[in-house]
């Protein structure tokens, strides 16, 4: 088999152990019909635009949650690795590291793809999230979700190669990643942050990421924060963000084996 088919394969075998695991499976559900319940709490307040706030922050929540499985999970997973010598084994087997990354990637691109699956049925079940309507609408989700989960993996590969331990990880990680929620819009519109926020939160993949998302559920873009929807800016962003870390995370990864 060649590499990628290796990674592929060993993406499937992790992810289905983990579907397999009822304990940790209902944990998750709990712990989105929770999340969930929350969002209803708060109401039905608009958004801006007219957008109803618990199919705003629904919608938020499936970006967010892209974006924390590259940028929390996966460097928690990788450090732990790193720490109980996986990765330094690596070097023993051919084509070692490059599998692991496809295996790591493949794993969490269909762990995203479940907790996406639940978090919309869900939301449309309890809340009444109303799902795309139009080909196009299933077509832009489709493909917001694979950029937007491949503009994070890779980084989320990187860091956990850079760090030494899971908890480590856990601590570097958390709060930035918190902030940039609040920051990105993807929870609060876009549109009540300070100017400079705004500048800022454009540069990273995850305000993209919701604004896209937002354009495959909602017709009108008047909460947007320039009242258009932006695809092609949003590709560029996250695919700019997916090349530079496929590049830079094969290389740096080796790096950590070597030491």
């Amino acid at each position: 088999m060649n590499t990628m088919a290796l990674g592929i394969r060993r993406g499937l075998i992790e992810q289905n152990s983990i579907l397999r695991d009822r304990k940790e499976l209902g944990t998750n559900i709990a712990g989105l019909v929770m999340y969930l319940m929350l969002i209803l709490w708060i109401g039905r307040n608009p958004a801006g635009g007219g957008v109803d706030m618990t199919a705003f922050m629904t919608v938020g929540f499936v970006a967010f949650t892209v974006f924390s499985a590259g940028i929390m999970t996966l460097p928690m997973l990788i450090a732990a690795d790193r720490e109980e010598g996986a990765l330094l084994r690596l070097r023993l087997l051919p084509r070692g590291v490059p599998v692991y990354i496809t295996g790591r990637a493949v794993s969490l691109i269909l762990h995203i793809a479940v907790h996406s699956a639940l978090m919309l049925a869900i939301g449309g079940a309890i809340g009444g999230v109303a799902l795309p309507s139009t080909l196009y609408g299933w077509a832009t989700l489709i493909w917001v979700l694979g950029l937007g989960a491949l503009s994070v993996i890779p980084l989320g590969a990187m860091i956990g190669a850079m760090l030494p331990t899971a908890k480590a990880a856990a601590a570097v990680v958390g709060l930035p990643t918190m902030l940039l929620m609040i920051a990105s819009g993807v929870m609060i519109p876009m549109t009540m942050m300070p100017a400079p926020v705004q500048w800022i939160a454009q540069v990273f993949p995850l305000y993209w990421q919701g604004h896209g998302l937002r354009a495959a559920f909602f017709d009108s873009p008047g909460g947007e924060l320039h009242k258009a929807w932006e695809l092609g800016t949003a590709a560029m962003v996250m695919g700019a963000w997916a090349v530079a870390g496929m590049v830079l995370a094969p290389w740096l990864l080796r790096r950590v084996t070597r030491k």
